[in-house]
Order: structure tokens, then sequence, then C-alpha cells
């Protein structure tokens, strides 16, 4: 098969030959924007290079690791940092497009250009003088100016720190990448009737936020989706000493926690759960021998938790610092328990001028404060 039966394979699997994405996607060479990638291999990873089918599949494919990117990566090279850059999964890319409400004419900030494949749609859909791209990484930026020439498109695409500010004004703003509020050099870069689409860090929602005459106002989608957090710098700052110690520390009280240990971060109700009743926390996750787990929760506050055990069984808890966040922790799984839903979902988002988010549905409240 040719990368045309590939692309028209994966056209049918994220979308449907009646929508208007179904031709775009089946036009675009994926393989072109990602010709080599990064997949788990243990404890670091392993660079991948074709086969065509693997490119042209529903997935997110990770770029970049660290600094290193799979394009300029040697054989022997086995990075073992974090992500920081992907080409996501085309039917994500979709969704975020589809609550955005993009049409002909509008003016679309793309935030996250990764490896250029994203713009790549909405440039073809769109048209290139409709698309600006940004990103962090001046390489990313330069890679993927190439790349969307060699197939005739030529949107803007320029190295920004799209948390400190825009290079223009949009009636569309979407975000492939997390942020922790909505940045507030993003309200004021919307025009009047403008939307933002983004999803926030440590949670699992996609928001989509309108500016309105009386402010900026949206809602939560009933939809899933998770991203990268922002980065300012080519990586994401190192761990601390503390971080490192909190994997084998003993805690200021040692006891026994009620629920089984679990990989918060892909739990997607329970980590939305927990991160808007404690923003800022932070959760990992390790896989140990002969069926043993331990997760980690640390905030910057000093607060921090390690639950250990095996399989389902109750695991041990430590915890030190100001709050205990494995007891907050369980309080979280219980109060979502007894909803015995996702309150968020379809919540009202009202955002403030500094970018912090007060969501509200029906007796339930959250605020999502200003970064930093």
């Amino acid at each position: 098969m040719d990368w045309q039966d590939h692309a028209q394979q994966l056209a049918t699997v994220v979308t449907h030959p009646g929508s208007r994405w179904y031709g775009v996607v089946a036009a675009l060479p994926r393989h072109s924007f990602v010709p080599a990638w990064w997949e788990r291999d243990g404890d670091g990873w392993i660079r991948r290079q074709g086969p065509l089918a693997e490119v042209y599949t529903n997935r997110s494919l990770v770029t970049r690791v660290g600094e290193l990117h799979a394009d300029s990566a040697g054989i022997g090279d086995r990075p073992a940092g974090r992500s920081t850059s992907s080409s996501t999964l085309p039917s994500l890319l979709l969704t975020m497009y589809r609550h955005a409400q993009i049409a002909d004419g509008l003016d679309v900030l793309d935030v996250g250009t990764g490896s250029g494949y994203g713009t790549a749609l909405l440039a073809t859909r769109y048209g290139s003088g409709r698309v600006t791209a940004v990103d962090v990484d001046p390489y990313l930026t330069a890679a993927a100016t190439e790349r969307l020439a060699g197939i005739g498109l030529d949107p803007q695409v320029l190295p920004v720190d799209a948390t400190d500010g825009l290079p223009g004004t949009y009636d569309r703003i979407v975000s492939t990448m997390s942020v922790p509020s909505i940045p507030p050099s993003w309200l004021r870069a919307l025009r009047p009737g403008g939307r933002i689409v983004t999803t926030i860090a440590g949670t699992w929602m996609i928001l989509a936020v309108d500016r309105t005459r009386d402010g900026f106002a949206g809602r939560v989608a009933r939809d899933w989706a998770g991203f990268m957090a922002a980065r300012s710098g080519a990586d994401y700052p190192p761990d601390d000493q503390a971080y490192h110690q909190r994997w084998s520390q003993e805690g200021d009280s040692v006891g026994v926690g009620r629920y089984p240990v679990l990989d918060i971060g892909d739990a997607w109700d329970l980590a939305t759960t927990l991160t808007l009743a404690i923003p800022g926390i932070r959760t990992d996750y390790r896989r140990e021998p002969a069926g043993g787990h331990t997760a980690l929760l640390t905030h910057p506050d000093g607060s921090w938790a390690r639950a250990t055990a095996v399989d389902t069984e109750p695991p041990t808890v430590h915890q030190g610092g100001r709050r205990p966040l494995w007891d907050l922790l369980d309080d979280a799984r219980d109060e979502w328990m007894r909803v015995g839903m996702s309150p968020w979902l379809g919540a009202q988002a009202i955002v403030r001028a500094d970018g912090s988010i007060r969501l509200i549905r029906g007796d339930w409240r959250a605020t999502i404060p200003a970064a930093g």
C-alpha cells in the first residue's frame, strides 16, 4: 500500500465520508511530518522509523523527549526524560476543532505546533492565510515550516512562548498543550465573538470559552482530552532533590490507605476531581516487580504522599508536609463515588481577566486559580 491508501484508511477511522474533514485527512501525508518518533521501552525510549502503517494509526506519536528530537537522534540514543512534543492522535485534533466551531473566513491560532500535522489539517481546510501556529521550540517551528512548504502550504509558523504573549488577534485559539489556567494574553488576543478551546493541566477537561459583550464565559465540554503541559524552556524544569527523596523517604505519618494504588493520571475522572480539589498537585506512578506499584503525590507547598502495595492490597501510605495528600485523595474518591458522576462535565465556566476560572453546575462549585 502507498501512503495515500493509508491516509484514506486513517480518514475512515477518525471521521466519515460525509464529513468535510474526510478529504482533508485522506489527502495529507502524515509520514512527512513524523518521519521518526519515540516509543516507551522500559524506563527509557527507543527511536522508531516506519513502517507507514504505524504512522497512519490513530494514536499520538512522541517526537521529542527532553531536548532530543527523534529527527536528530542516533541509533544508540536512549533518552530517559519526559516527552516534550508529539504528533497528536488525529481523532483528538478533530475533536478540538469541532469544539472550536471553526468556520470559513475566521483567523485561527494553533497553539502547540508540534510536528505541524495539525497545522496542516487546519491550513488545508481553511486556507494557509487564515492559520497561524506557534510553539516554544524554534526547531519544531522551523521543521514544521519546511514540511508544510513541502506539500504546498505556507501558514505563518512562529517560535513563541504562548503563555507569555501572542503575535496577533484571532477569532479562534485552539491549544494542543494544557495550561494551569487561561493565560491572560490569550484573553487579550481573542476578538469579540471569538472562542478559546484548551485543556487544563492535571485534568482531562476540554474548556471552550467565548468572548461576549459581558466578558469571557463558556462551558466544560462533555468530552475528554489530555495534552502535555505548557513549558517555557527547551525542557521541563528538572525535579529537585526533595522530589527524588519522596520515593523512599519515611513520612511524618505512616498508615494504611482505604483504596488500592492506581495510576491516578490515567484515571481521568479521579485525576480531574483531585486537581480541582488541590490545584497544582502532581501525580506520578511506578510499576515494580511481582505486581508491586507505587503512587506519589507532591505539591509546591511541600506536601507529599506515597502509597505502595502489591496488586489491589491496601497500600502502606507515607505522608508529610502541610497537608495529608493521600487522605485528601481518599476524600475525593469518596465524594466522586457519592455523587456518582463527574459534576464538571457540562459545567458553566466564568473566566476572569487574570485567567482564573469559576466552574458552576447546579449546587456544585470549583475554582481554578490563576497561574503563578
